[in-house]
């Protein structure tokens, strides 16, 4: 018997705390998700709800994939779970070679972790402990840049400067500051790609260093593309920068490719679409194609090496977690690989990003839209603020977009889009056009 979407809809709301939602306006009147395929949702309603933003920056090859959905079905059935302390199972170490083999040249050992958040974790420990391998031990301070996303643990928090991920949560890491971000309305406003100016924004780390000195710092982290915090591209120049002065004073350098790994840009990660690489990279979301939790850390030789000392018999690095490389995991993103190499994704998403380039543009003029920006198959449009009410535009605009059949996410007063690298001309169409009529009927 086949469960009616109505039968599926929970009579309890209350239980459940939703994470960064405004719990009180939905539960007096929830939108509930039933199913999902290709680029849809299908609402409790019965609606089709075309998904605007691969769930959470994460479906790249659409809803139900067939591979993928099979290849953990066989998994289930032939090994369930497996501890990776001290043990293994062949699919870990066949994915880890894998995603090595997409990554950047020399990034050539992979640590699996359950998020995005683990995953920047990971990394930050993996870099202080690099440099206390290497007899550096003052080099202890974590540097991010504001308006930075890395996730929701302390570590991630501390480094990241989105605000109001902050301010709740006391003192956080002691030993982290932040460079200053990239956005730089009054020179770039509606850039297509990567703006012409700002540059300069990297040398702020040189400050930091006067500040701090070299030898107490161990990292610095920025995603190649911010993200979460509303589509900010860097600037031409800037990671290259970035990675120059990092290099000159010995300092490693973390991409957090969350969001832009996995043909997100139209390139296996932002990495090589910007033609720079880091010391680190960590990964999540397309990794699984969002369909079960998984995340992963690449590091360059030196740093694995760096720990490979000592009795042979004994534990490198005391880190890790219950379900690193879990098999179903695994099983996922071997699937999840095969698709986007068989379907041709990345280098569809680098094809379409012309046509959605075009179509997001087209919004210019449109009331209270103030900037648009785009690379690859992600937009944001920057909304002209409510005085006083801060969000409340773009919440309003969610709001709408998703009662006329498109899910779209908001950060702030900012509309962001990543739609799943399978989409269509006509499916882009659907999607401005329903944008066009939200954004007219705005307050």
């Amino acid at each position: 018997m086949v469960r009616s979407a109505a039968a599926s809809v929970p009579n309890n709301l209350e239980s459940f705390w939703m994470p960064f939602t405004a719990n009180r306006q939905f539960k007096k009147n929830p939108r509930m998700f039933v199913g999902a395929e290709g680029m849809y949702y299908t609402t409790a309603d019965g609606r089709k709800v075309l998904d605007g933003t691969a769930g959470l920056w994460c479906v790249n090859a659409g809803h139900k994939s067939p591979r993928i959905v099979e290849a953990i079905q066989r998994q289930v059935e032939e090994l369930d779970y497996a501890p990776a302390f001290q043990m293994g199972h062949p699919k870990a170490f066949e994915l880890a070679a894998r995603l090595v083999n997409l990554a950047p040249e020399g990034l050539n050992h992979v640590m699996f972790t359950n998020s995005g958040s683990e995953s920047v974790e990971t990394a930050l420990k993996v870099a202080i402990a690099y440099h206390r391998a290497r007899g550096e031990g003052s080099r202890f301070r974590l540097i991010g840049r504001e308006r930075g996303y890395h996730g929701v643990n302390f570590g991630g928090i501390s480094v990241g400067g989105i605000v109001p991920n902050r301010k709740m949560f006391g003192t956080l890491l002691t030993g982290v500051d932040h460079i200053r971000h990239t956005h730089d309305l009054a020179r770039n406003a509606f850039t297509r790609g990567q703006p012409e100016h700002g540059v300069e924004f990297a040398d702020d780390l040189e400050r930091l260093v006067q500040l701090h000195d070299a030898s107490t710092i161990a990292a610095v982290i920025v995603e190649p593309m911010a993200g979460s915090t509303g589509v900010l591209m860097p600037p031409k120049g800037y990671l290259e920068r970035l990675r120059q002065i990092t290099e000159k004073h010995g300092i490693l350098l973390i991409f957090d490719e969350v969001i832009t790994g996995f043909g997100r840009l139209g390139a296996s990660f932002g990495a090589e679409y910007y033609g720079v690489t880091p010391d680190i990279i960590n990964t999540a979301k397309g990794l699984t194609n969002g369909i079960i939790p998984m995340g992963a850390v690449l590091v360059k030789s030196e740093i694995h090496d760096a720990f490979m000392t000592g009795p042979e018999h004994l534990i490198e690095f005391f880190h890790g977690y219950t379900y690193s490389g879990n098999p179903i995991a695994c099983a996922a993103g071997l699937a999840t690989f095969d698709t986007y190499r068989d379907e041709g994704l990345f280098e569809r998403a680098a094809e379409l990003s012309t046509y959605w380039e075009d179509a997001l543009h087209s919004l210019k003029g449109l009331p209270h839209v103030i900037d648009i920006r785009n690379t690859g198959l992600v937009g944001a449009i920057e909304l002209e603020s409510i005085p006083g009410e801060p969000t409340k535009r773009a919440f309003a605009a969610f709001i709408d977009a998703y009662e006329k059949g498109c899910l779209i996410r908001t950060t702030g007063d900012i509309i962001a889009l990543s739609p799943p690298l399978i989409i269509k001309k006509s499916e882009i169409d659907q999607l401005f056009e329903t944008l066009k009529t939200v954004l007219k009927n705005l307050n």
